[in-house]
């Protein structure tokens, strides 16, 4: 049997315009211009209390404040914009033919992942999700995988593979003892952390899995 780990922003769903929304809501509640789309784009990646730290830098003393109000304006504006990548949710049905194990690990909240992949219909298609908050660290630390696996019922070994598009989850990868693939249509970078392929399109997956 083998096993498919994936991240989810930047890598199963193109996920920026509803962050972007939600944190342009967050900041003018506070009297903040909005930011860009791109701007965003580098504050992805280690969960949601850092990406309101590096969106809002203006106000380090109120972050748990801007959590709050970020969490609320992305529940209601998660689903306007967003979309998974074009091949993911046919991917996910021929992995699963194919006999492999699908699981979503992601460093997002749980309830916001879950509203997601619901939302989008995808939960279906995978044999586990691992949100933030569910274990005690995010990636890159191996325990959201480790989770999972269990979650999954497999023992996860150099065969298998964590896909994604950050250095998070390259790391965590290595320190599982699996693949990392490193999705370079995505939102993240390799910050020079090792990886066994990168690829530029949900094609480039498709071939990689599946031959």
């Amino acid at each position: 049997m083998k096993n498919a780990l994936f991240d989810l922003d930047g890598t199963l769903v193109h996920t920026l315009p509803d962050l972007t929304r939600a944190l342009n809501l967050t900041r003018g509640e506070y009297g903040l211009a909005p930011i860009t789309e791109q701007d965003v784009r580098l504050c992805i990646g280690n969960g949601v209390r850092r990406l309101v730290e590096r969106a809002i830098p203006e106000l380090p003393d109120s972050i748990d404040a801007l959590l709050e109000r970020q969490l609320f304006h992305y529940a209601a504006h998660s689903l306007d914009a967003s979309v998974p990548y074009p091949g993911i949710p046919d991917l996910l049905r021929r992995l699963r033919d194919a006999g492999w194990k699908t699981a979503v690990v992601t460093n997002k909240a749980a309830a916001a992942t879950r509203q997601l992949l619901d939302g989008l219909g995808i939960s279906p298609l995978l044999d586990a999700i691992v949100g933030g908050g569910e274990t005690t660290a995010l990636k890159p630390d191996p325990e959201p995988l480790l989770l999972a696996a269990q979650r999954m019922g497999v023992t996860l070994d150099e065969s298998d593979w964590m896909i994604g598009d950050h250095y998070t989850d390259l790391r965590a990868a290595r320190l599982c003892g699996i693949q990392g693939c490193f999705c370079t249509y995505g939102y993240g970078q390799a910050r020079g952390e090792p990886y066994a392929c990168a690829i530029r399109s949900v094609a480039e997956l498709d071939t990689l899995l599946l031959g």
